[in-house]
């Protein structure tokens, strides 16, 4: 299986440059003869680099067709799809740039990476990453890296081809994980994996950002630049870490793994105006990627159910009442009289089902693993309008 590792470039102000591409058509080989030679001549590019430039543009172009087609863009005649079809497309200047061996080398035990530029190569530019990291890059890395710029720092993501254990194709049962928002995960095992915690500090940072929007003196502007994103971080190593746990959890005990299929929840619930922000950063989707991915390199299998009534059937009897759950918290069944935690119950009745799902023939919808996008295909970002630059060193 491909995973991605992503490691964070230290360069000095001299290493350091800029990433944009030159405009193109829409056909590789056609491209190349009208723009080989003057992408090389006129921004120095090496016979490597310009090809990229070229792939990347032709990709960006096959993706913005696929998504008219398949009307991601909108209704044909549409302001959104007129805006995306008619206008060639542009690359942001921080946007990935894809390195191969020739263009990038690694050495991983001096943690160090010879990289090309068109001012040439520059060599020893140190990177920062885990120990784990460093022995997945030295195993098992093939294949491009990229090359991105966030907030002004650089990162690269090396391709990594990792092997997947066996898939168990005879679990001894499932455990079932009830998403909330509440409580961001819950097993049918009984255990509670955060979303207090993660709420409060929500809250705290939706607080602050609206203080500051409505200061916007420019040291506000500067505390809001330097909080972007910093939520959106902590979520998902929240997730990662609430994953890996679930997954391990599985594997020791020979279980597969139950899952809602949330698909589309964000349409169907209608909300108040002061639960829409919490519902909004509900990172649902994230975290069953990343349980499935997991479970996937790890040999368990993972099964997607339907969510309908899960919070309000009887876990034991099987009833099914809206007054069966009395609160957030309390399940009680008006006809049995069960009483449990109510994300317990519903993570009870989400493993009987993907249980009796299995026993029929499902199989594992354990999907590849997430990928950050490789430049040349513009998979990650939907990419519009006009042209694009090449990479200039940093004076």
């Amino acid at each position: 299986m491909k995973l991605v590792v992503q490691v964070k470039l230290l360069p000095t102000p001299e290493q350091a440059s800029e990433v944009a591409f030159e405009r193109g058509e829409f056909k590789n080989f056609a491209l190349r003869k009208h723009a080989y030679d003057t992408v090389k001549s006129r921004w120095g590019m090496g016979a490597q680099a310009a090809q990229h430039v070229i792939k990347k543009t032709c990709d960006a172009y096959t993706t913005l067709k696929a998504n008219l087609k398949a009307g991601n863009l909108g209704r044909p005649g549409s302001k959104r799809y007129r805006r995306a079809a008619e206008k060639p497309i542009a690359f942001r200047p921080e946007s990935a740039q894809p390195y191969d061996d020739r263009m990038l080398s690694w050495q991983i035990p001096g943690r160090t990476v010879s990289i090309w530029t068109t001012g040439g190569r520059v060599k020893n530019v140190a990177f920062t990453a885990s120990v784990e990291q460093l022995a997945t890059l030295a195993l098992y890395r093939k294949g491009e890296s990229d090359l991105l710029e966030r907030d002004g720092r650089w990162f690269l993501n090396a391709t990594c081809e990792v092997p997947e254990a066996p898939l168990n194709t005879d679990p001894v049962d499932f455990l079932g994980i009830d998403l909330g928002i509440v409580n961001i995960a819950t097993t049918s095992d009984g255990e509670i994996l955060a979303g207090r915690t993660l709420n409060r500090i929500r809250v705290r940072e939706r607080t602050l950002r609206t203080k500051l929007q409505k200061k916007n003196t420019p040291s506000a502007k500067r505390r809001l630049k330097k909080r972007r994103r910093k939520e959106a971080r902590r979520a998902k190593d929240i997730n990662h870490k609430i994953a890996k746990h679930v997954v391990a959890e599985a594997e020791r005990t020979g279980r597969g793994i139950a899952l809602e299929d949330l698909t589309g929840i964000r349409e169907r619930v209608r909300l108040r105006k002061p639960q829409r922000a919490t519902h909004a950063s509900w990172s649902f989707a994230q975290l069953g990627s990343f349980i499935a991915y997991k479970a996937r390199k790890a040999g368990v299998p993972v099964v997607h159910v339907d969510p309908a009534y899960t919070s309000r059937t009887c876990a034991e009897c099987g009833h099914i009442d809206k007054a069966n759950r009395v609160s957030q918290a309390w399940f009680a069944c008006r006809s049995c009289g069960f009483v449990d935690h109510a994300d317990r119950n519903s993570s009870r009745n989400i493993r009987a089902r993907a249980w009796e799902l299995w026993r029929r023939g499902a199989q594992s919808t354990a999907p590849d693993p997430p990928r950050t996008s490789r430049s040349g295909t513009g998979r990650k970002r939907s990419i519009t309008p006009s042209d694009a630059r090449c990479a200039s060193p940093a004076p």
